[in-house]
């Protein structure tokens, strides 16, 4: 598979620094969850006018009013979802992509939604200039999840859900795990879901936190046909 080789794109002390500082806030301590950092060259995924500040453990504006999630956050989620080699993976809110190329080395296939037709395209575009194939951006609304291509055994959702959609819950495998923020705008707290075995889902609440809202597909308004994009930064 064609993933990000760290010796091969450029600022590698800035994501050798960007490992450290998520290990440090995090408390992480597992190698395989710090080691994707060093891996996946952030300023890629972010607009050109962000890049210098690609390598902060930040949240970023990405355009559309959307933002590219804190990597202590994304680590936290991650540690809570418990990603295996071999495991089926779901993005709610691909964004940038950024996320789901991180997830993509540590699963075998990450299927990820965002409902923002602009984002979906630049993610594409960043993710085959990088050489990452086994993430798929599909355009969609993501509270109905991927039907067609469920279970997941990992189920990541980078927006701020009012509640958890069901749909969801249904593309939960076996034993499958799923994190999500879940509030307003009042605030917002991660929950953990994980399936037992082929039953119930029990729930965990885990931080407080704040992501941007979930957008659906009734609230966005339909552009022009997209052109292909190019990814954001080079």
């Amino acid at each position: 598979m064609g993933f990000v080789n760290a010796n091969s794109i450029d600022r590698t002390d800035e994501r050798e620094r960007l490992a450290r500082a998520v290990a440090r806030n995090t408390g992480i301590d597992d190698a395989r969850l710090i080691d994707v950092f060093r891996r996946v060259p952030r300023h890629r995924f972010v607009p050109a006018a962000q890049t210098e500040r690609a390598y902060e453990d930040r949240a970023l504006p990405i355009g559309d009013e959307q933002t590219i999630s804190q990597p202590s956050m994304i680590a936290l989620m991650f540690a809570a979802l418990r990603p295996e080699r071999g495991d089926r993976a779901l993005e709610v809110g691909a964004g940038s992509g950024y996320a789901a190329a991180l997830l993509a080395l540590l699963v075998d296939r990450v299927d990820a939604v965002e409902v923002l037709p602009t984002l979906a395209e630049r993610a594409r575009a960043t993710l085959a200039t990088l050489g990452i194939s086994n993430v798929r951006i599909q355009r969609g609304s993501g509270e109905r999840g991927l039907r067609e291509a469920a279970p997941f055994d990992v189920i990541l959702v980078s927006a701020g859900a009012r509640s958890i959609p069901t749909a969801l819950i249904e593309q939960l495998a076996p034993n499958g795990r799923i994190a999500i923020p879940v509030g307003d705008e009042n605030g917002q707290y991660l929950l953990v879901g994980t399936r037992q075995g082929a039953g119930d889902v029990t729930w965990e609440k885990r931080m407080a936190c704040m992501f941007v809202p979930l957008v659906t597909s009734d609230r966005v308004t339909e552009p022009s046909p997209v052109r292909p994009s190019r990814p954001y930064a080079t």
